[in-house]
């Protein structure tokens, strides 16, 4: 309650200082800056005066580790991001030269982001320093290599209960978690938006047959609908840790198809009654013409958005899989399941922050590379809609 009280207090009190800031400006020479400023603007001023003092106060704290580490993170990943576009406006081709040279600093960060990403996942063999599965003798290794606090140079990122190398494993979690939500994204969108397009050209009984079916499937929320299916996977995969590793990318593809045919079908019925449709019609084009060499290409931008978000969420599904356990299985490293099996030690945060960053550190790998995609997608959803700065 006295929490409450203070932070009403303190919203009220920067209230009251931005409207004293604009009577002031205005009372000193009446200015058309202030004289036209309307009162959320001036309270936007003087809140991130506040917010500037208040993290410069944050840095101070000794106790203040984790806000210390995201503000160095937030600005080595923005001059990181900085640096990556300023490279791409002069190395290339002039088509990529140009795409730099529009770019904001966000997406480029999104791009950077994404390319460690796959780099990482694709030669996760030669990067990592030990195998996944590989277990050592000593459990528990404090994170940050030093032995003054229960590190070792070896495990620069630790090990967790039972002696497996973090970092390892971190790159090894990119491997199998980013590519097996890239794998089950590409299968829901070739099955829904093949069905979709289907639909859109097609029409009458099936489309309406599809139609209801995805209604249907959309109407159970998808991950307590994942997590029976999973279930039931559990018991046919029986001792087979790979097949239910099979029946969970398929169950997710099949549950995400379902929001890829929505807007396939939607996207679809409004290029079907184009003009040049009809004409390939009157040609006699068949079906598969219509659908790969005239919906399709006039298609790609929403699709292409689609897919960022949509693996986003499937990331995110699997991620949350493997937390409850039923996900991807060991020995294969996931992000979800190392989260899962080192959050306890989230409890030493107040007294040694370097042994809570180690479910952080899985917990933030999701994170950024959900941010990255994020601000991608935004981009081109703005460069495919016309809009311009």
């Amino acid at each position: 309650m006295i929490a409450a009280v203070w932070i009403i207090g303190t919203f009220v009190a920067i209230g009251v200082i931005g409207w004293l800031f604009r009577a002031a400006g205005r009372a000193a020479g009446n200015r058309p800056f202030f004289r036209d400023m309307p009162f959320g603007v001036a309270y936007g001023y003087v809140f991130g005066v506040f917010a500037l003092a208040a993290g410069v106060w944050l840095w101070t704290l000794p106790k203040a580790v984790f806000f210390r580490w995201a503000v160095m993170g937030f600005v080595g990943f923005a001059v990181a991001a900085w640096l990556f576009r300023l490279a791409g406006r002069h190395i290339g081709t002039a088509r990529t030269r140009k795409l730099f040279r529009a770019m904001p600093l966000t997406a480029a960060f999104g791009i950077m982001i994404i390319l460690i990403y796959a780099i990482t996942a694709i030669f996760a063999a030669w990067i990592a320093p030990h195998a996944q599965q590989e277990i050592f003798t000593q459990a528990n290794i404090v994170p940050g290599g030093d032995p003054a606090l229960g590190g070792n140079p070896l495990f620069p990122l630790g090990t967790d209960q039972i002696g497996r190398d973090i970092l390892s494993r971190l790159i090894y979690g990119a491997q199998n978690t980013v590519g097996i939500a890239f794998a089950t994204t590409l299968i829901a969108f070739t099955v829904g938006g093949s069905l979709g397009f289907l639909a859109a050209t097609l029409g009458g009984w099936l489309d309406q047959l599809l139609g209801r079916l995805v209604d249907v499937l959309m109407a159970i929320p998808s991950l307590i609908f994942a997590l029976l299916l999973m279930t039931i996977a559990s018991v046919w995969a029986g001792g087979e840790k790979w097949l239910l590793t099979v029946y969970m990318v398929l169950i997710i593809a099949l549950i995400d198809s379902t929001r890829v045919f929505r807007l396939a079908r939607a996207v679809g019925q409004n290029i079907v009654v184009m003009d040049y449709i009809e004409a390939a019609k009157l040609r006699g084009e068949g079906l598969g013409y219509l659908i790969f060499r005239e919906i399709l290409p006039n298609a790609t931008a929403p699709l292409l958005a689609e897919f960022g978000l949509r693996f986003c969420f499937v990331f995110l599904t699997i991620a949350s899989l493997s937390f409850l356990g039923v996900g991807i299985q060991p020995p294969l490293a996931d992000w979800g399941t190392m989260v899962h099996d080192l959050a306890q030690f989230i409890n030493f945060a107040a007294v040694a922050p370097q042994v809570a960053s180690a479910p952080l550190l899985a917990a933030s790998a999701i994170a950024l590379l959900t941010v990255a995609v994020n601000f991608v997608v935004d981009w081109m959803l703005h460069r495919s809609s016309g809009l311009k700065e």
